[in-house]
């Protein structure tokens, strides 16, 4: 049953991103990726950096890492580390294109000050699959991250982990199927918006038990990437399509506001808004 509208608080938050200088398609390593198509570094670095400035103008701080040659997706920081409490969980990537960026990044929050910082054993594309809700941090295995990454996570984090398969490749992160709108409080659990398709039968049942609440998004939602959504607990980054896709509309019944950006160019690689945008929770 859908709750009512309720009054929503922002809270600031603490990004790090990556600009997209180097962005290019030359592999496919997801269902969006395609070399043969045309892409634009231009084109993506400007719907970056507007994606950057609508989180300084709702008054997030944003720290940036420097791009690098030769790593074309390191512009989507979430898969390269999680972090609850200061706690720092690197990243260890699946796919062979990718695995310089975790060093790069474990760098980043050494020089940063970050010394509670552990490199996974496991296969662990972080926040791509790895999801904070404030209570507990859901976990996504399927395509990338390997099953025990889960319990890797649960020990450097100390956090309790509940584990969920994706079953379609298209959605081959958990980032991609489902998003935090509100974090749990002492009172109230945290409210989700996710594709219920993207599941396991037996994922979805935890899921309806764990969020009665949650907004269940359609396939129209998914396909567009507004799954990848951003929330600081009133305004949600979403890409423009979710306006027409009915998303944006069942966001605003529930008291949140939506804030729609073009991240065509990024969703070649694909990627959404969530994928560019590593939350530093300290």
């Amino acid at each position: 049953m859908q709750g009512p509208a309720v009054p929503r608080v922002p809270t600031p938050r603490q990004y790090l991103m990556c600009p997209p200088r180097y962005f290019a398609v030359n592999y496919s390593i997801n269902p969006w990726m395609d070399p043969t198509q045309p892409v634009s570094a231009k084109v993506a670095l400007a719907q970056w950096t507007r994606l950057r400035d609508t989180y300084r103008r709702l008054g997030h701080a944003v720290e940036e890492i420097e791009p690098q040659p030769g790593l074309p997706d390191m512009v989507f920081a979430a898969n390269s580390g999680t972090v609850v409490d200061g706690r720092v969980l690197g990243a260890r990537f699946r796919a062979p294109q990718r695995t310089a960026e975790a060093e790069h990044f474990r760098r980043w929050f050494t020089e940063h000050g970050y010394r509670d910082l552990t490199m996974p054993e496991k296969v662990n594309e972080a926040e791509g699959d790895l999801v904070w809700t404030g209570r507990v941090l859901l976990a996504g295995t399927g395509f990338r991250t390997d099953p025990a990454a889960h319990a890797e996570a649960q020990e450097v984090l100390g956090v309790p982990v509940v584990s969920l398969r994706l079953v379609d490749a298209r959605y081959y992160h958990l980032d991609t199927a489902l998003f935090v709108l509100a974090e749990a409080t002492d009172s109230a659990v945290a409210q989700i918006a996710y594709y219920p398709a993207a599941f396991s039968p037996g994922s979805q049942r935890v899921l309806r038990r764990l969020f009665p609440d949650a907004v269940l998004a359609t396939a129209a939602d998914a396909e567009c990437f507004g799954l990848n959504g951003v929330s600081d607990g009133r305004n949600v980054v979403l890409p423009v399509e979710a306006r027409a896709t009915g998303l944006g509309e069942q966001l605003v019944r529930r008291g949140y506001e939506p804030v729609y950006l073009d991240i065509s160019e990024l969703r070649k690689a694909g990627g959404g808004p969530k994928c560019c945008t590593l939350e530093i929770r300290k």
